[in-house]
């Protein structure tokens, strides 16, 4: 499936260069303001001047795009975003004579960088509700054959000033599973660790041009697979909870991933002991107990601070340092509905310790009522 996914894409990118008309943008549209811009070029809100439906308007600088990355990100947006969480293009396309554009849905209400309020994150509800809605997106576009292999705050879009609907866009390192590409190592939390030695690399070939020699490093590759979006929606998690990154970079010079890694590796000895039957009396014990109680004999880095056990379990999936062990965006769905945060989860038990007072007085005041109703009526 995903070797058709490739080729039917490249077949899009064929006919649709062959009938990319050229316009002049200011005849069709009228520019309303920017809403984002970065190293790939800048989007615009504007209105069709004939329709005056609003949409967004990406354009990419052709003196540093090539008409085949354009073209693979709007037929892979216009064809295989079909799912409601993902920014869909709306099958306008052109070039002026500075840029390649596009137009797409707008995300009138920011990126959810935006709303994320440093070292607080966002509330638990809120959190549940994107994580849900990025679960679905992202498992549909694997579905289809494709990565996205950039999810970050930046590149979700709100569609309301709650997040209670988000779309995930920007599908421009977008590939088919199973392509092989040159592995990139880059500053950033959301940098798998798989692609570590890529950083070796480039430590190494900085080196040689130090001291003058020319001969190249070889390059690095990697297979795209389904567990590079894993990963970034597992620091994805963190960052929502919490406002704060786990780490700076994935890789075992920074302290943050080296103590993650180190609690990681027991909780995996643990786990392989149990599932080889060396630790008793678990076997019928809640699983959130059980949650419960490896958090306590295994506390987490300090950076996980005020996440529950739910959450942590979550993450140990989605962030295994091993890729081909790492959970599928599926999963979160298994893990909403419970608290994510250890507040919330004192809050759930206060209120059920109050419910359950409440109901053993309510059962008190029946046994009572009822014994003096007997003896009204003459009863023994």
């Amino acid at each position: 499936m995903t070797a058709a996914a490739a080729q039917e894409l490249d077949e899009l990118c064929f006919l649709s260069a062959q009938s990319m008309p050229n316009l002049k943008a200011s005849e069709h549209f009228r520019m309303v303001k920017l809403l984002g811009e970065g190293s790939y070029g800048k989007v615009m809100l504007a209105v069709h001047r004939k329709r005056g439906t609003p949409m967004a308007l990406k354009f990419f600088p052709r003196q540093s795009t090539s008409l085949t990355s354009f073209l693979r990100e709007y037929n892979l947006s216009l064809s295989y975003c079909t799912h409601p969480s993902l920014t869909r293009a709306l099958g306008i396309f052109f070039s002026t004579p500075s840029y390649y554009v596009f137009a797409q849905q707008a995300g009138l209400y920011g990126d959810l960088y935006s709303v994320i309020v440093s070292e607080a994150g966002v509330n638990e509800d809120c959190v549940q509700r994107v994580m849900s809605q990025l679960s679905g997106a992202v498992t549909h576009l694997h579905s289809l054959g494709f990565v996205h292999r950039d999810i970050k705050p930046e590149n979700i879009f709100l569609c309301d000033s709650s997040c209670r609907w988000v779309k995930l866009g920007d599908f421009g390192l977008a590939r088919a599973i199973g392509t092989t590409v040159r592995a990139v190592w880059y500053e950033s939390p959301f940098c798998t660790p798989e692609v570590e030695p890529a950083k070796e690399a480039e430590k190494e070939m900085e080196r040689r041009w130090t001291e003058g020699t020319e001969e190249e490093v070889e390059d690095i590759w990697i297979s795209v697979e389904p567990c590079i979006d894993s990963w970034a929606l597992g620091v994805l998690v963190y960052c929502l909870l919490t406002g704060c990154f786990p780490w700076e970079e994935s890789t075992h010079d920074d302290r943050g991933y080296r103590k993650y890694k180190e609690w990681f590796d027991r909780e995996a000895k643990r786990d392989e002991k149990m599932r080889d039957g060396e630790w008793r009396g678990e076997e019928d014990a809640d699983d959130y107990i059980i949650m419960e109680r490896k958090q306590r004999d295994n506390p987490p880095p300090s950076q996980f601070e005020g996440l529950s056990p739910l959450v942590m379990t979550l993450l140990k999936e989605l962030l295994h340092p091993e890729p081909k062990h790492r959970g599928t965006p599926e999963e979160i769905l298994s893990y909403l509905g419970g608290p994510w945060l250890m507040e919330t989860e004192r809050e759930e038990k206060r209120k059920a310790e109050e419910a359950e007072k409440e109901a053993r007085k309510m059962r008190e005041r029946g046994g009572v009522e009822e014994e003096l109703l007997r003896e009204g009526r003459g009863e023994r």
